[in-house]
């Protein structure tokens, strides 16, 4: 045990002790290789010193790796440098729990450089070893180790045989239902009983047999539990019994001799093992993946579920953890079914406790963690240092960290309003979680429903636990600085202003908020709110001042909602007409490489064949043509309206308006005629023509219109008016400034370009055409010239009899100029698709 257990120091020193010998033995032979050895080894030592280097300044920048604290301790205990192996093992547990094989390892370093006397700094190691994980093989170890280093126990004192037993029963506690290991726990017990019994003086027959009796009880303890080998334990306990002078068959399975209760109790663990080995074998296989197994254990642990022994169950959890240390899922699941099943709060919060240390990733944990200790009545620095601790990890949502603060607000207010006597806690402490919450979620949760709860329930607890209406005012003053743009932060402001009776304060609030831009219809939806509230608690002066006051916002609102429907109806237009251009451009490409590729040989067949098929199809297509007709003749009389309006409206003169003597009105009226206008300006006289914009779509006014005048004099006096109230609304009058070096601008659009009704009705000016045609009622129009890019195309001629080959963007079959052009000689008119189609069938 001795040899075994040498630290790598000394372990190095009885190396270099055999080396010298073999020098002294042969030094000439040697001389040479001693030589090349201490070449490799500081090679070797230069080595591990830059590999200590690395993992010392990794572990420095990033304390949380893992394997980085493994390699540095392997790497230390190579070297033998106890004490920086002691230090890297303290700091590795306190971020991590360590494995099952690093505490039997720590421990037998420890073990081999202390003293006798030093046991107990060992069996503290164990202690916390055996605290994080449920292994059968390092209480073994430290069972081991108690029996052979503690005098007490090796020289069977009362005090020590008292402390092993205590020890062992432990051990069967936690362990002894292990189904594939526990039998481990009940040998080294059943041994350890019987070296007792040999160390009895035969003469005292009192002790022998309360001896014998106590080393029976283990025997039927271990027979009753559904184990591995307990076959084996069976014919070992016959064994022992026929070395006391009972008659039994000691190679015989069956249980013929044995006590009628050891018995049953033995055949039923027997059919529990029996009905359990197939799940033992699936989760003990080598040959599948680490899913499976886990599916596996999920199985096993429904089955041990199904028949309601928690100690059963919380084995296997403990079993599975050590396979899957760090899954999230299974450490929820454990923790809740023993919330669900064990009343000791004590297991219940080591197993928390072990779980945040796996996993300090899941928000979760840590929340279920603290309701724990609240259930176990745990101290409030015990709780609080736990929270404290949740703070320092890293969660993947914010809404965990969310959680986290509300559930410790929720713990302090349950404990501050049940406290008697000196248990009492003060309100100060629900303040502090609070603002904490606050300055840590605010930047990073704007606008958020989760913020909004927060302050809420902040403010409520202001109001009820601290009796502070200044304080709870100024929670909601501080969360429009981050949310102002919330509707319901609004509400809940003004809400707690109504349910305290504040009128006065809650209309301040209305006044503030109900020009602001909400999301949605929030902006109405405040406007009306305000007018409910004004009729419900207000005074007939103070409902005219809220109607005053929101009906011109509820317009401005009306006509922003217009236009935005207006503009995504164009654009929703557009982008479905260039989905069926690109589609159309699409098949056109694929058709003319088509044809390319065909030889002539492949395409007289295929135009053979086509016009076999052509017969078949030819009802099919009548139906087709039929339907694109009715289309056509649709969308023809759409078209042919759409146009009769326009020639009406216009009357189809050739007036041009050159805005060398207008004023541009906006904030006009929606009920505004051309008569109001008139009417508004007769003081100023000289009015030539009168246009007033009108929504293409919805043909509803714009708010916006263009007043001609005689001469800049009355032009003058009429901007002079600027700002005077119109039908209820105040008018803003300003002189046309249509741009520089555009063409004359017709009745049709907006004349002469006019960037002001492009700024006044907030839509770009590049797609006004598309978005708006503002037809001027009484005026006329011009025709529209041809655009330079028609002028292009007439440039081209067209030569030759196929006409198939042109590019379409040359110009459209059947398309005309509007003005006439003579043809020349040798060209030919530009066939229909109808024409080319029966020319292309008759070749």
């Amino acid at each position: 045990m001795e040899e075994v257990e040498k630290s790598p120091i000394s372990i190095e020193e009885e190396d270099t002790e055999m080396g010298q010998g073999d020098v002294d033995e042969n030094p000439k032979s040697n001389r040479k290789s001693s030589s090349d050895s201490e070449s490799s080894d500081s090679e070797d030592e230069a080595e591990q010193n830059e590999q200590l280097l690395t993992l010392e300044s990794e572990l420095s920048t990033n304390p949380s790796n893992y394997d980085a604290h493994v390699q540095y301790i392997k790497l230390l205990r190579r070297r033998g440098e106890i004490e920086k192996l002691r230090e890297s093992r303290e700091n590795m547990n306190a971020l991590f729990p360590l494995s099952p094989a690093m505490w039997v390892e720590w421990a037998k370093d420890e073990a081999s450089l202390s003293k006798e006397s030093d046991s107990e700094a060992v069996e503290k190691l164990y202690e916390r070893g055996i605290s994080e994980y449920l292994s059968i093989p390092l209480w073994c170890e430290y069972l081991t180790y108690v029996q052979e280093h503690d005098p007490k126990v090796r020289e069977c004192l009362a005090d020590g045989i008292s402390k092993a037993r205590n020890l062992f029963e432990r051990a069967v506690t936690a362990a002894a239902a292990h189904v594939a290991q526990g039998s481990q726990i009940w040998d080294a017990y059943t041994q350890f009983e019987q070296a007792i019994l040999l160390t009895i003086d035969q003469s005292d027959f009192q002790a022998k047999e309360k001896q014998v009796q106590r080393i029976r009880s283990i025997f039927h303890r271990h027979l009753s539990i559904p184990l591995a080998n307990l076959k084996s334990t069976l014919l070992a306990y016959k064994a022992w019994e026929l070395e006391q002078g009972n008659a039994l068959d000691a190679e015989s399975h069956n249980v013929d001799g044995i006590a009628s209760h050891v018995a049953s109790a033995y055949q039923k663990a027997e059919e529990m093992y029996n009905a359990r080995a197939h799940l033992e074998e699936r989760i003990t296989r080598q040959d599948i993946s680490e899913s499976e197994r886990f599916q596996h254990y999920m199985s096993y642990l429904e089955f041990e579920k199904s028949f309601g022994d928690p100690s059963r169950v919380q084995i296997l959890y403990e079993r599975a953890i050590i396979d899957f240390p760090v899954s999230s899922d299974l450490w929820l699941d454990y923790t809740r079914y023993l919330d669900k099943t064990l009343k000791a709060g004590n297991v219940v919060k080591d197993v928390y406790s072990r779980a945040t240390r796996n996993c300090p990733w899941v928000g979760e944990l840590w929340v279920q963690y603290l309701l724990c200790l609240e259930r176990g009545h745990g101290s409030e620095k015990e709780i609080s240092a736990v929270f404290e601790k949740s703070l320092q990890c890293t969660f993947s949502t914010l809404e965990e960290y969310l959680d986290l603060f509300l559930t410790r607000v929720d713990g302090l207010r349950r404990r501050i309003s049940s406290a008697r006597g000196d248990d009492v806690l003060n309100y100060s402490l629900i303040r502090e979680s609070f603002q904490q919450a606050a300055d840590y979620l605010s930047p990073n949760m704007k606008n958020t429903d989760g913020l909004l709860r927060l302050h809420a329930y902040w403010a409520r607890l202001e109001l009820k636990l601290g009796d502070d209406l200044i304080a709870a005012r100024g929670v909601w003053e501080n969360l429009l600085k981050t949310c102002g743009s919330m509707l319901e932060a609004w509400q809940g402001y003004i809400a707690m202003e109504i349910e305290l009776g504040h009128i006065n304060e809650a209309r301040a609030i209305y006044k503030r908020c109900y020009s602001k831009r909400f999301s949605g219809t929030g902006s109405e939806d405040m406007c009306h709110a305000w007018l409910r509230f004004e009729r419900e608690f207000g005074n007939l002066e103070d409902l005219n001042h809220a109607v005053q006051k929101v009906t011109p916002r509820l317009e401005e609102l009306q006509l922003f909602r217009l236009q935005q429907e207006s503009k995504s109806f164009i654009e929703a237009t557009d982008q479905r007409e260039q989905t069926l251009k690109k589609t159309a451009r699409e098949k056109r490409k694929s058709g003319l490489s088509t044809i390319d590729e065909e030889s002539p040989a492949k395409r007289q067949k295929n135009t053979s064949e086509n016009q076999k098929k052509m017969h078949e199809k030819k009802n099919t297509q009548g139906q087709n043509l039929a339907e694109a007709n009715d289309g056509e003749e649709k969308k023809g009389k759409v078209e042919k309206q759409v146009n009769e309006r326009q020639m009406k409206e216009t009357k189809l003169s050739n007036i041009r308006y050159t805005d060398q003597c207008t004023a541009f009105l906006s904030n006009l009226s929606f009920k505004a005629k051309d008569e109001d206008l008139r009417r508004f300006f007769s003081d100023v006289g000289g009015v030539t023509a009168i246009r007033i914009l009108y929504d293409k779509f919805t043909g509803k006014s714009r708010g916006l219109a263009y007043v001609d005048f005689k001469d800049d004099e009355r032009l003058a006096a009429a901007l002079a008016k600027n700002k005077q109230m119109f039908l209820g609304k105040k008018l803003s009058i300003a002189r046309s400034n249509p741009k520089h070096g555009k063409k004359e601008s017709f009745a049709l659009t907006a004349p002469g370009g006019h960037e002001d009704a492009r700024n006044a009705s907030g839509i770009d000016g590049s797609s006004e055409s598309k978005e708006s045609v503002e037809i001027s009622k009484g005026s006329s129009v011009s025709q529209v010239p041809q655009s330079t890019a028609h002028k292009r195309v007439e440039n081209i001629q067209l030569k030759g009899k196929n006409t198939f080959a042109v590019p379409r963007n040359v110009r459209p079959l059947g398309w005309t100029p509007n003005t006439p052009r003579t043809r020349e000689e040798g060209d030919e008119k530009p066939k229909s698709n109808d024409e080319f189609r029966k020319m292309f069938m008759k070749t």
